[in-house]
């Protein structure tokens, strides 16, 4: 059992624990951590289960769960049926109440994240922005053993978040990571989420590199130890990561998005490395197979500690497409599931070519765009790409006309492209 550093995570930690006992089970508690220090202590504790009292990246007032059965990701149906277990009293009482501990895994956590640093002779200069997380405490450690020079902003834990909003998806909340950067005329920036299972990068100029062209540095590397080897990226990321993937000898496969979907399916299909454009990296080389920002933060800077160019050099030779990034809108949660089934329909009647792993992503001419419902709030997600501007307006449009046909007003893509 761990928590993250929202105002509301303190109070719901012991109720949680007061049922869990209950139950009649024994709880770890590892207390106020970043939500990969709770899966790592799962695996390392050897639990049955584990519970992170955590509301990511959501707004300040919002918390929830995120669970483990055993060691793999419990959710959606397993949720539900735990609900349904609730309403109807579908449960056995126990003979003896359970028992609760303390337990810190800081440390062990730390240690088996340096191990796989193999970085080599350059030191580099990295500044790091936790966002006030839950992350903030872990990330001074690391920052503070790590070879080269290394600055925290944003370092304590408030779940006010007074510098900005811990989302690194959002271009605005890392302003002040690049403006950081260029101050110290660092190597590199690194922002992490509310409870750090999801990473951000700036690289040496100032750049975004987004979760799709993070993955494109990571699995170059990951593939020359695991020749072939399957790399899996969500629907949202970008055709130049497949190809690339393709390109350095490994199978690309595109999934649905959702970390807990992620990880099943890395699971089955025994990949390495998984990705999501919202910066869920997940690594099962050498390391557990969960997302985790700090692990994959030490295995960049490994590989830009390895490079003989900066990573600006890196992000400015992949091929240039031009895109939309996510753009979120609302929906009725009764309803968003609805459009992307109508939206579907309508494309196979005019012929459309489209993929539907996860929604619709849709391909022309031009490239392709997106529609999906998301998993965790009552909001539609698009996203478009093309190779030229105005195969982005093209596609831009058939999204909309879609979107109105259901009764929809299309998102506002004023300033949405994005070169990429």
């Amino acid at each position: 059992m761990g928590y993250d550093g929202r105002l509301s995570s303190p109070d719901l930690e012991p109720q949680l624990v007061a049922g869990l006992r209950a139950c009649g089970l024994e709880v770890l508690r590892v207390g106020l951590v970043a939500t990969p220090m709770l899966y790592f202590a799962a695996h390392a504790l050897a639990t049955d289960g584990a519970v992170m009292v955590t509301g990511s990246h959501n707004p300040p007032d919002y918390n929830g769960f995120k669970m483990m059965l055993g060691k793999k990701p419990f959710f959606g149906a397993q949720i539900q049926e735990i609900g349904r277990m609730a309403a109807e009293g579908d449960v056995v009482p126990v003979a003896t109440e359970g028992s609760d501990r303390k337990v810190d895994i800081t440390e062990d956590y730390a240690a088996r994240v340096l191990r796989d640093y193999d970085g080599g002779e350059r030191k580099l200069k990295v500044v790091w922005d936790p966002g006030n997380g839950s992350g903030s405490d872990i990330t001074k450690i690391l920052a503070g053993r790590l070879p080269g020079e290394h600055f925290v902003i944003n370092g304590t834990v408030d779940g006010t978040f007074p510098a900005h909003h811990p989302d690194p998806t959002v271009a605005a909340n890392l302003e002040q990571l690049i403006a950081e950067v260029a101050h110290e005329g660092a190597d590199l920036g690194i922002a992490l989420d509310g409870d750090a299972d999801r990473i951000g990068v700036v690289d040496n100029e100032g750049h975004i590199l987004f979760g799709d062209q993070l993955m494109i540095v990571l699995a170059r590397d990951v593939l020359r130890s695991h020749p072939g080897a399957t790399i899996i990226a969500d629907v949202k990321a970008s055709q130049v990561l497949f190809d690339e993937i393709a390109k350095a000898g490994g199978q690309p496969l595109m999934w649905k998005t959702g970390h807990s979907l992620i990880k099943s399916k890395m699971a089955e299909t025994g990949s390495p490395l998984a990705g999501e454009m919202s910066g869920h990296i997940f690594f099962a080389d050498k390391w557990y197979g969960f997302d985790d920002a700090p692990y994959s933060a030490v295995r960049l800077l490994g590989i830009v500690a390895r490079m003989d160019q900066p990573l600006s050099a890196v992000r400015a030779a992949l091929p240039q497409v031009v895109n939309t990034p996510e753009l979120r809108f609302d929906c009725a949660e009764a309803r968003k599931f609805e459009v992307v089934a109508e939206v579907k329909q309508r494309l196979a009647a005019e012929g459309a070519r489209v993929q539907d792993v996860d929604g619709v992503r849709v391909l022309t001419e031009d490239g392709w765009w997106l529609l999906r419902a998301s998993n965790t709030q009552a909001v539609l997600v698009a996203r478009a790409e093309a190779s030229s501007e105005a195969g982005l307006e093209r596609l831009k449009a058939h999204l909309a006309t879609q979107l109105q046909l259901s009764g929809l007003a299309a998102p506002d893509f004023s300033g949405a492209n994005a070169g990429h």
